[in-house]
């Protein structure tokens, strides 16, 4: 069974911050490989007007993930899904002979709880989350804390998470990269021009980095 951690987001545009969490997750957990899986849309962000089209935040993905073991997808196009459940639903039962996790920083676990289904989510796959300056006092005061509290797993037996039982979740902290892709778009307003020529067709399958076969 492959390990396989799945981190979700808008990578508008991706960077390595990405890359590091991505890698030191995969380290913590005894990952086989990451997959980020970059959303058509996200439904707590459509309010913004600074979304980069798919293909463009494929292509930004595609070149901070080279030569890792890291897959970028599009592939809740290819499912039909726009929720985070319905997602991981679809890939559990798509994907049988794969174990996953779901990774996230500690920011969304401050909002996790208006995410649709997200209890589904917690009885679908054990959930990693990553530590964010900031962020961990609200984390920790979340709704959902308070309902996933009890689940938590020692840092210390990070890597035995395909053994857990459902509910489960585990707490990292690492060395944080501070790039963010809000200051990076305030920083270089024209990112999406160095991208756009070489973002091609919107792929929604699983696209393999140079590591990768």
């Amino acid at each position: 069974m492959k390990r396989i951690g799945i981190l979700g987001g808008s990578f508008n545009p991706a960077h390595h911050g990405h890359r590091a969490i991505s890698l030191a997750a995969l380290e913590a957990l005894d990952l086989d490989e990451v997959w980020w899986l970059v959303s058509p849309g996200n439904p707590l962000k459509e309010a913004s007007g600074d979304m980069a089209p798919l293909s463009v935040r494929l292509a930004s993905a595609r070149v901070a993930a080279r030569h890792a073991p890291i897959r970028v997808s599009a592939l809740e196009v290819r499912l039909g899904t726009r929720y985070t459940v319905d997602t991981i639903v679809k890939l559990v039962r798509l994907y049988p002979k794969k174990d996953f996790i779901w990774l996230m920083g500690s920011d969304n676990l401050a909002q996790f709880d208006q995410w649709r289904g997200w209890r589904r989510i917690a009885r679908e796959v054990p959930i990693a989350v990553i530590a964010r300056p900031g962020y961990d006092r609200h984390a920790h005061a979340a709704p959902a804390m308070g309902w996933l509290r009890r689940s938590i797993r020692p840092a210390r037996q990070a890597k035995r998470w395909t053994k857990w039982r459902l509910p489960a979740l585990v707490l990292l902290r690492f060395r944080l990269d501070p790039t963010s892709a809000t200051r990076l778009r305030a920083a270089d307003p024209g990112w999406q021009l160095r991208f756009a020529e070489s973002s091609g067709p919107e792929t929604p399958g699983l696209t393999p980095t140079s590591h990768t076969s």
